[in-house]
C-alpha cells in the first residue's frame, strides 16, 4: 500500500480555530458539548476536545478526530452538522481549519496536511505609501552608488553607469532594504 494510500485509510484530525466573544464563554461550552454529543454517535468517531487561548481570549481551539475519511465525511455532510453549526450563527466565527492524518493530529509533525485559513488577506497598503517607502530605500541607496561609482575615477558613459548602477541596486532593494524598510514602516503603511 502506498504512503498516500496508507495516509487516506488513517485516522483524520480536524484542527479549528474558532472565535466567540469572551462573554459567550458559557453558550460556547454548551455548544461545543452538543457538537460532541453528536458526533459521538457516528461511526469512526475517536473524540474531541478543545482549549481557549487564555481567560478572557476570543480564540478556541478544537480538534475532532474519525477513524477514517470516509467516517469524517459522513460527519462533515451529515444534517446533524450542519444543524448543530447552524446554531451558532451569529455566536462562532471560524478563522482556520487544518486536516491532519495519523496520530501526528494529537501529537507529533503531520504525514499530510491541509489547511484552510479562512480569515480575510490583509488588504495591501495605498500605493502611494508603497512607492514613498521605495523612494524612501532607493533615493539613498542610488546616492551611495553613484558616489561609490564616480569615487573609482572611471568615465563611464550614461548607460553603462545607469547599468552598473541598477544591476548593484536591484538585489539590494529586493532582499535587504525593501524587506527591511517594509517591517520598519509597518505601522504607517497599514494604519
Amino acid at each position: 500500500m502506498s504512503e498516500v494510500a496508507g495516509a487516506l485509510n488513517g485516522a483524520v484530525t480536524v484542527s479549528i480555530v474558532r472565535h466567540v466573544a469572551p462573554e459567550n464563554a458559557a453558550q460556547m461550552v454548551a455548544w461545543v458539548r452538543a457538537g460532541s454529543s453528536l458526533a459521538e454517535r457516528f461511526e469512526g468517531f475517536l473524540g474531541t476536545g478543545w482549549v481557549r487561548s487564555a481567560p478572557g481570549s476570543d480564540a478556541w481551539h478544537m480538534l475532532y478526530r474519525f477513524a477514517d475519511h470516509a467516517s469524517l465525511e459522513a460527519w462533515e455532510s451529515s444534517p446533524q452538522r450542519a444543524w448543530w453549526l447552524g446554531s451558532a450563527q451569529g455566536l462562532v466565527g471560524e478563522s482556520r481549519v487544518e486536516r491532519r492524518t495519523g496520530i501526528e493530529g494529537w501529537f507529533e509533525e503531520p504525514a499530510s496536511r491541509d489547511v484552510e485559513d479562512l480569515r480575510p488577506a490583509a488588504p495591501a497598503p495605498p500605493r502611494w505609501k508603497q512607492a514613498t517607502v521605495i523612494w524612501l530605500a532607493f533615493f539613498p541607496l542610488s546616492l551611495v552608488l553613484g558616489s561609490l561609482l564616480s569615487a573609482t575615477g572611471l568615465e563611464l558613459a550614461l548607460v553603462v553607469r545607469t547599468f552598473l548602477t541598477t544591476l548593484v541596486a536591484t538585489p539590494i532593494m529586493t532582499y535587504a532594504l525593501l524587506p527591511w524598510m517594509t517591517k520598519r514602516f509597518e505601522w504607517w503603511l497599514h494604519r
